[in-house]
């Protein structure tokens, strides 16, 4: 027996290990597992290349767990070790002889999959002890025996395996009985170990017979060594690749496609990813593309080596050619993966426009469900802007599908407008804008339907893209105003018979926490005789501090604000006019008469002022101008006063102002009943 230390440059080493090594304790067993895999690649390579001309036989690696003796071992039939390779890559840490091997075959067909000489170390995380059995495939080689209880003390004997191999025994410490329980290793077996190139076994099948389960002598392999991503895609149907997805994510909707990746030069990549069915609502789960480096699972944060958009994506990726850190749970930033990033992010457009050329009516299809991915691609990447801007469709209130060039040529005569400034209409919400909607097409505009989650940014992004253009949601002005063209039309009221109306329809305006402004606008006689308008900018804002907060959120702090648009040629406006006269005539005229000397007096007292600096104009003028001002507000406020209240006591104002509120979706409870109960009455 040979006793000794292990290299190591600290004392500390192993409490660093048993602490710090990995984030996730469950990873010891993917790094002994992949050794084994190491282990075995190397035998095949060397069989390969004539080195080793024995039969290779079974090359299953075996897995055991024996709650009794609180063991776990894992045994391959690969290149083994002698006593020399266990001083130099076990006893010296961080002397990797994966990197080794591949230093010596880098030309030759290997995969190897360690690379940092610290994952057997990961063992002890778990156990109290470790032993090494193994005997190597050279001839005449010595079957060794390495034990080691979690510090640099190691012992080195004689072992008694007589057949070429591994087989590493961990001995579970007290804090790591998780690790004894079947399920669990199926667990994490299942998590990182599923798809490795090499047959896993663990147990036996098992069947269900005479209502128990009973165990078969047949191994249960627990892997799939061949998936399908290292198969070629003329091999596969497309029926292949959805059995594949549900095998990944099994309580998924079928994806809408599948892209398969398969890269040998400037870098290795291979893999499969899907587009899944994301829903409107942004419901969005990320974390769903799973890292793998010559099939060994990685992670599942593959936020490195995709663009943030391209998260959304599920499937698999695999490559040699990913740095990883010493526990390879973490991406390092470097020249491939920013190279696999744009090649990916390339691979994504070239699919779609394929998809687009060869089959529009099913791109056309699943554009709904696409899109919310396409746009954050487009915000967020301005090469994949550029890559996909020519096939991005747009959708209208017909259902109709165009690509920005098409939809630009189909409203470019009619909407634009006097400025020459091409006007996007749209809808975020068809039902509740369905009258906005109609008086557009009657004027012979076409409205896109814009009611995804990402699409207020998304057509912020397009103004900045699309050469002097606009969008306006179809109800935050009057349709003469949305497309303001050269011709105006005359209105039947004067102005001074508009001011006395504004305060007549304020009157009926609800008191809540909005602020509405009274406008008057010359509309046709068919037109709505009142209608709430949202201004577009403050409109905009407001919805996307509302999504995104940020530099917006203080807009969603502000009040709401509206336009009552006040149709001055509807005939019901022009009767309300009417009555108002009969009624109100005598009062007003009283004011009226009141309000006339002061005006008449104030403006002469300016007429003599007029060019005059302030401090010019006589302390007494200023008195003067001062209290003319203010019998004037008393007599205006008293004339408005009887205004508001022909105002209040007359149903048909209150009952236009309702319908108007009421095609915007904002007449409810309370005042949606008495709507009802008054539009029976003046029935």
């Amino acid at each position: 027996m040979t006793k000794g230390k292990i290299d190591v440059t600290t004392e500390n080493i192993f409490p660093i290990i048993k602490k710090f090594l990995y984030s996730d304790h469950e990873i010891f067993l993917r790094e002994i597992v992949s050794n084994a895999i190491d282990a075995t690649q190397k035998l095949k390579t060397l069989a390969n290349m004539g080195e080793f001309k024995g039969e290779l036989g079974d090359l299953t690696i075996r897995i055991r767990l024996d709650k009794k003796k609180k063991t776990i071992s894992v045994t391959d039939s690969g290149v083994g070790m002698t006593s020399d390779e266990i001083e130099k890559y076990i006893n010296q840490i961080a002397f990797s002889s994966a990197e080794d091997f591949l230093a010596k075959y880098k030309n030759k067909e290997s995969s190897m999959i360690g690379h940092f000489g610290l994952g057997f170390y990961s063992s002890f995380m778990v156990s109290e002890k470790v032993e090494i059995i193994t005997r190597s495939y050279m001839k005449d080689a010595q079957s060794v025996q390495w034990t080691c209880k979690g510090s640099p003390d190691y012992e080195i004997e004689e072992g008694k395996r007589t057949e070429r191999g591994t087989e590493v025994i961990l001995h579970i410490d007290k804090d790591s009985g998780e690790f004894l329980d079947e399920s669990r290793i199926r667990e994490i077996l299942r998590k990182y170990c599923r798809f490795l190139p090499v047959p896993i076994a663990f147990g036996k099948k098992t069947e269900w017979k005479d209502g128990k389960s009973v165990e078969l002598d047949e191994d249960d392999i627990i892997n799939e060594t061949q998936p399908l991503w290292t198969k070629k895609p003329v091999d596969l149907k497309d029926e292949d690749y959805q059995a594949f997805y549900k095998d990944l994510y099994p309580m998924s909707e079928a994806p809408l496609f599948n892209i398969h990746l398969n890269v040998d030069y400037p870098f290795n990549l291979t893999g499969i990813l899907y587009f899944p069915k994301i829903k409107s609502n942004f419901d969005i789960q990320k974390n769903k593309i799973q890292l793998y480096c010559n099939q060994v699972f990685v992670t599942d944060s593959v936020e490195g080596i995709v663009p943030e958009f391209l998260t959304l994506l599920h499937g698999v990726l695999d490559s040699p050619d990913i740095p990883l850190n010493v526990s390879r749970s973490y991406l390092q930033s470097d020249s491939n993966v920013k190279k696999i990033s744009g090649h990916i992010t390339k691979k994504v457009a070239d699919r779609l426009n394929e998809i687009f050329k060869n089959d529009r009516e099913q791109f056309e299809k699943k554009w709904d469900d696409l899109k919310i991915f396409i746009e954050y691609g487009m915000i967020s990447e301005e090469k994949f802007y550029d890559q996909i801007s020519k096939f991005s469709l747009l959708k209208n209130t017909e259902g109709k599908y165009f690509t920005f060039e098409e939809y630009e040529k189909l409203i470019k005569e009619n909407q634009t407008d006097r400025n020459k400034t091409l006007v996007y209409l749209y809808t975020t919400n068809m039902e509740e804008q369905f009258g906005y909607i109609e008086a557009a097409k009657n004027k012979g505009y076409d409205v896109l339907v814009m009611d995804g989650y990402l699409d207020l940014h998304f057509i912020n992004h397009l103004e900045t893209k699309f050469n002097k253009s606009h969008f306006v949601r179809v109800d935050s002005d009057v349709i003469d105003n949305l497309i303001q063209k050269e011709e105006s039309r005359e209105s039947k009221l004067t102005v001074d018979q508009q001011n006395d109306l504004k305060p007549v329809f304020s009157s009926q305006l609800p008191e809540t926490g909005a602020s509405y402004n009274v406008t008057f606008e010359s509309l046709s006689e068919t037109d709505q005789p009142v209608l709430i308008t949202q201004m577009e900018f403050m409109r905009r804002m407001k919805d996307m501090s509302q999504i995104g907060g940020g530099p917006m959120s203080f807009y969603g702090d502000m009040p709401n604000q509206y336009n009552v648009v006040v149709n001055a040629n509807h005939p019901l406006v022009l009767r309300i006019h009417d009555e108002k006269e009969k009624k109100c005539t005598r009062s007003l005229v009283k004011y009226d008469e009141k309000i006339k000397p002061l005006q008449e007096n104030k403006a002469e007292i300016e007429k003599a002022n007029k060019g005059k600096k302030d401090d010019e104009i006589q302390q007494a003028d200023k008195d003067r101008i001062e209290d003319l001002d203010k019998k004037m507000k008393e007599f205006k406020d008293k004339r408005e006063q009887v205004l508001r209240k022909f105002g209040k006591e007359n149903k048909v104002v209150r009952q236009l102002i309702d319908i108007a509120l009421l095609s915007n979706n904002m007449l409810k409870g309370e005042d949606l009943g008495r709507f009802v109960k008054r539009s029976i009455e003046l029935l």
